[in-house]
């Protein structure tokens, strides 16, 4: 790789990456180096294998990609995880049909994809000629365990990565590229320790004491995953009032008694998160869900599996 600033060394290049991560709005960054997650891959592909995934059959595809950082960008030495805090300031009103935190304001993907961009372009523009892609929940990334490989967590039982300074309510970007640069060592230890809040309040009984998360039983898998017109019968009543993904086992986390109010404008939420109740839910034409939710994460159950779910709701 071609290098503008020869002076420079791995740990100049890494410290100049965590404080532009941090202008960029980033939380945390954490480096590790790219390697295959042959142990990742053993869990996957035993989770798989037992059909947690329910009809998500994009889960099984790019199975190597996703255990090897090379198959996504060739000659990857060091993978970059960021973290960026969503938790809102303001909550939903309680007798309101419920949405994830996560998309209470701007959809993240775009929010996210964008200040990747401009991270790698700023390290181009320093360091060299760089070869390298940034993920966020768009591609067959593990990115959870790259960021225990990078020390800023480690993986709760309820799936979460959970940081001990911040809780969960973050969102998990990747970046990967072909340089080398100072890694973090591994988090170590896992601080969930006896506790079973979020086992015991999963209303649908998707989390298990083994830390498996079933995803076929998740109530963010069927409010926003699953593209069948109808919800099984045997998850009537368990819902608990969400419209649109499920935040139980975050909101239970003694973990997430460290969450701040995020500070990225892009995630304040939409006023009609915050004031609709019922009835303007069941009101909202597919013309103003578009209006609405067009920059929104929301977006993705579309118009009519909103409607859907709603329906379900109506009949616990």
């Amino acid at each position: 790789m071609w290098c503008l600033n020869y002076h420079l060394t791995k740990n100049d290049h890494t410290h100049q990456i965590k404080e532009w991560s941090r202008e960029l709005g980033f939380d945390h960054c954490g480096i590790a180096r790219a390697q295959r997650l042959d142990d990742d891959a053993r869990r996957l592909e035993d989770w798989l294998g037992k059909g947690m995934q329910g009809t998500m059959r994009y889960m099984e595809n790019y199975f190597d990609m996703r255990i090897d950082p090379s198959r996504l960008v060739p000659g990857a030495k060091s993978v970059i995880t960021l973290l960026m805090n969503y938790f809102p300031a303001q909550q939903q009103p309680p007798d309101s049909p419920r949405i994830a935190k996560y998309a209470y304001g701007g959809d993240y993907h775009d929010v996210i994809r964008a200040r990747l961009k401009l991270l790698l372009q700023k390290m181009r523009s320093s360091i060299g000629d760089i070869d390298g892609r940034g993920f966020v929940d768009s591609a067959p990334v593990l990115e959870r365990s790259w960021a225990v490989r990078s020390g800023l967590g480690w993986i709760g039982k309820n799936g979460n990565l959970l940081n001990r300074q911040a809780g969960s309510f973050f969102f998990i970007a990747t970046l990967i590229v072909d340089i080398q640069l100072e890694y973090d060592a591994p988090f170590a230890g896992d601080f969930c320790g006896t506790c079973r809040r979020c086992i015991d309040a999963c209303p649908t009984a998707a989390i298990s004491p083994e830390k498996v998360v079933d995803g076929s039983k998740c109530i963010s898998y069927f409010t926003i995953e699953l593209k069948e017109q109808l919800i099984p019968d045997d998850m009537k009543g368990k819902f608990e009032h969400w419209l649109f993904g499920c935040d139980t086992c975050q909101d239970v986390c003694p973990w997430n008694r460290w969450s701040t109010p995020t500070l990225e404008r892009a995630f304040t939420p939409l006023p009609e998160i915050l004031n609709f109740r019922t009835s303007d839910w069941e009101q909202l034409t597919e013309e103003k869900f578009r209006e609405i939710f067009r920059h929104s994460a929301i977006k993705r159950t579309h118009w009519a599996g909103l409607r859907r779910n709603l329906r379900f709701l109506n009949e616990d």
